[in-house]
């Protein structure tokens, strides 16, 4: 009895041990301060707000104690050279699209996005239970960066046009801002593809440099303004199924971190991934209904220029398979994944949404 009685005391005497304990960590820990590079502009709440949300959640883990600040495309380096700045350690980290470096390595689009590729839950799938994380391991370190899943746009729509696209022969010549290695399967059918930071995709729709442009879906199309230059958007983006944005942590930078930063920055990231996908989920919806209240003509590509792209795409994956030891390694595995993903969502998922998204008996408020 005396015994039960000294441990049941030495048990709570611990409890409040290590309550008092914890905060003394804390303290104990250095002072750092981070900058984050952002492929964004800051008027985009979603894409720039997940990186703010990022060093909030950081600082916030860390009492203070770990400092990240982020910074807007252009404001340390442009939009597409956020891989470059971590790798040099201009800055400690990144928050961007792998695929805007596919001219270093087309398999940066695997960590990412590549045409008629998979969902945002199929790539989560991939990444935390797939073989994903492991398999992109390796081409990041090259680079000399360690990523984290941090943010996804859902499937995205397939863009602004100036004039309607009907068929495959509409698409010959058309100057289209495009991301990821989706220009090189449109360029099979004639398109010459752009590519373009978030900040210049306007001027050059304005101007005419471009013909159309793709960027992410109607509520920061909205607010980029595309509505006023373009007036046919067409969906859906069949080369951006479910986007992966990613943190890029350099290498180095990283491993010399406390363990508890590592940590809090690896779940700061992991709220962000779940954050950007349900924003854009509550936004998208009611921007949609204001842009088609101001004119915009909404249209679906044509099934022959669906299949025209997919055909086209496929070629292209072969290509790159003879140019990039890494894709090579990494495509035969992701498409094994995405095809066991494919045929599951075809029973459950696909059945419900075709019969539930186009029911007439579902009440109408």
């Amino acid at each position: 009895m005396e015994r039960r009685s000294f441990l049941k005391k030495a048990a709570v005497g611990g409890l409040a041990a290590g309550t008092v304990a914890a905060p003394a960590i804390v303290r104990a820990q250095p002072k750092i301060q981070w900058r984050m590079a952002a492929s964004w502009p800051k008027s985009l709440a979603t894409l720039y707000g997940t990186a703010e949300l990022i060093a909030q959640r950081v600082g916030e883990i860390t009492d203070g104690k770990f400092e990240i600040r982020a910074f807007a495309a252009g404001e340390i380096v442009p939009a597409l050279a956020v891989l470059d700045a971590v790798q040099a350690g201009t800055v400690e980290l990144g928050h961007t699209a792998s695929y805007y470096y596919v001219g270093k390595d087309p398999a940066f689009a695997l960590g990412c996005a590549i045409p008629f590729g998979m969902t945002t839950r199929q790539m989560n799938a991939w990444w935390y239970f797939g073989g994903g994380r492991e398999a992109m391991a390796p081409l990041y370190k090259d680079y000399g960066c360690v990523a984290f899943p941090a943010g996804n746009t859902g499937t995205q729509m397939g863009g602004w046009y100036r004039k309607e696209i009907k068929t495959v022969a509409d698409l010959k010549g058309l100057k289209f801002r495009i991301a990821g290695i989706a220009g090189l399967g449109l360029s099979k059918l004639g398109v010459i593809p752009q590519v373009l930071g978030g900040p210049d995709i306007y001027p050059a729709l304005e101007k005419g440099t471009i013909d159309a442009a793709e960027w992410v879906g109607p509520y920061d199309d909205e607010k980029l303004g595309f509505q006023k230059v373009a007036k046919y958007y067409y969906y859906p983006a069949w080369w951006e199924g479910g986007p992966m944005i990613v943190t890029l942590a350099n290498e180095k930078k990283f491993a010399e971190l406390p363990k508890d930063y590592q940590a809090a920055l690896r779940t700061a990231c992991g709220q962000a991934n779940a954050w950007m996908m349900a924003k854009y989920d509550a936004e998208n919806p009611p921007a949609l209904r204001r842009l088609l209240a101001s004119g915009v003509q909404l249209r679906p590509f044509s099934r022959e220029i669906m299949e025209a792209s997919e055909k086209a795409m496929y070629e292209v994956y072969e290509e790159l398979g003879a140019k990039s030891p890494h894709w090579k390694r990494i495509y035969p595995e992701y498409m094994k994944f995405r095809n066991e993903e494919f045929m599951w969502f075809r029973v459950a998922e696909a059945a419900y949404a075709n019969y539930a998204f186009f029911s007439k008996v579902s009440p109408k408020l």
